[in-house]
């Protein structure tokens, strides 16, 4: 809750690509509570390389504000908008904030990994099954592809690594 007893939300933000910064110190001059999850990376360029802070999810970042607040963060240089799901804020329980801050505060290094779920149509997007689309099953702990064939009511699934698939729309 705020000062004024409006219950405040955590939001996703959308940046515009590599405003995450700006937009995460523009919010912040505005007074808006947001938070930016960074990384520590090593690049690489022609001629050095070198450490550099760099966020965890690419164009994300989180703002804790009263619903009735969101054109304050809508307003912002580097935002590009608030992240909705079927019309709706996507609001992020505060425990996953949380969760995330404990583990890059905890020292771990954390990759991004895609977000697809068991049952999801899914399509390969590289290697010899480009193009061709099926479902997102598990066995044990791997990822697997499944091919549904129709005609004889049979399906096949073979391991693939989720880098390889996109969701279908």
């Amino acid at each position: 809750m705020s000062e004024n007893g409006v219950e405040e939300v955590w939001l996703a933000v959308y940046t515009k690509p590599r405003h995450e910064k700006t937009a995460d110190e523009q919010l912040k001059k505005k007074g808006i509570k947001s938070y930016l999850p960074l990384v520590k990376r090593l690049r690489f360029w022609k001629d050095r390389k070198k450490w550099v802070w760099m966020p965890l999810f690419n164009s994300y970042l989180f703002v804790q504000i009263p619903l009735n607040h969101t054109l304050y963060v809508l307003q912002t240089m580097g935002v590009h908008h608030i992240v909705k799901f079927k019309g709706e804020y996507a609001i992020v329980p505060p425990e996953q904030i949380e969760a995330v801050r404990q583990i890059l505060e905890g020292g771990l290094i954390p990759n991004p990994h895609d977000y697809f779920d068991v049952g999801q149509e899914v399509e390969v997007i590289g290697g010899p099954l480009r193009g061709v689309r099926g479902t997102l099953s598990r066995k044990d702990t791997e990822q697997r592809f499944v091919l549904h064939v129709d005609g004889i009511q049979q399906a096949i699934s073979v391991k693939i690594d989720s880098g390889m698939l996109k969701p279908v729309k």
